[in-house]
């Protein structure tokens, strides 16, 4: 059997982790969840992870600046990871706008697991 695939998620609603981790379990996604910015650099320094779904508003650091960051990574395997964007999107961005930031998808709030679960298989599968 293959290993778990690894999922850092960037939120800071616990009640999103808390469902979005039942959902990826069901699917044998293996989950880490960090609540700002600043938390998830400093998770995806010291681990590896397949994919990235990062919630836009966020304390601290939000997920348009922790993204920029990642894009910039000198390495490879790193900065061109899939990241997923999550988000009400309360500043209206398009999805041009949401790749030119580096974000591979957007999917809207409030979250619906079917397109969750099938935006990651996407990426990962």
């Amino acid at each position: 059997m293959s290993e778990a695939k690894r999922i850092l998620v960037g939120e800071d609603s616990s009640i999103i982790i808390n469902l979005t981790k039942s959902v990826l379990a069901f699917e044998n996604y293996e989950m880490k969840a960090a609540k700002n910015g600043k938390l998830v650099l400093e998770l995806f320094e010291k681990e590896d992870f397949d994919l990235i779904l990062m919630d836009l508003s966020m304390p601290v650091m939000n997920g348009v600046e922790c993204t920029k960051i990642i894009r910039a990574l000198s390495d490879p395997k790193k900065s061109q990871l899939p990241i997923i964007a999550i988000s009400g999107n309360i500043n209206n961005y398009t999805m041009d706008e949401f790749r030119k930031i580096g974000f591979n998808e957007f999917i809207p709030k409030p979250l619906d697991f079917d397109i969750l679960l099938a935006t990651v298989k996407k990426y990962l599968n």
